[in-house]
């Protein structure tokens, strides 16, 4: 993660459809120095090669948090 500047911005992905959409936004965000991404990743998919698969595919730092929620009750 980088040195925070001065914006910090929270983006939380946990399935396909997020990981997706949060992709252009944080290749975005690495090219403003005023702004510092952090990435949560929710683990809604404890599978590890489905999990890093999206990482790779879409050139996804890995993430700052990783909560491990697995396929868990929601409550």
């Amino acid at each position: 993660m980088r040195e925070p500047n001065g914006l910090k911005c929270l983006l939380v992905a946990g399935a396909r459809p997020n990981f997706m959409k949060i992709a252009p936004i944080l290749r975005t965000m690495a090219e403003v120095k005023e702004i510092t991404p952090v990435l949560v990743h929710t683990g809604q998919h404890y599978d590890a090669e489905m999990s890093e698969s999206f990482f790779q595919n879409l050139c996804i730092p890995a993430p700052d948090v990783h909560l491990a929620a697995g396929a868990g009750s929601h409550a």
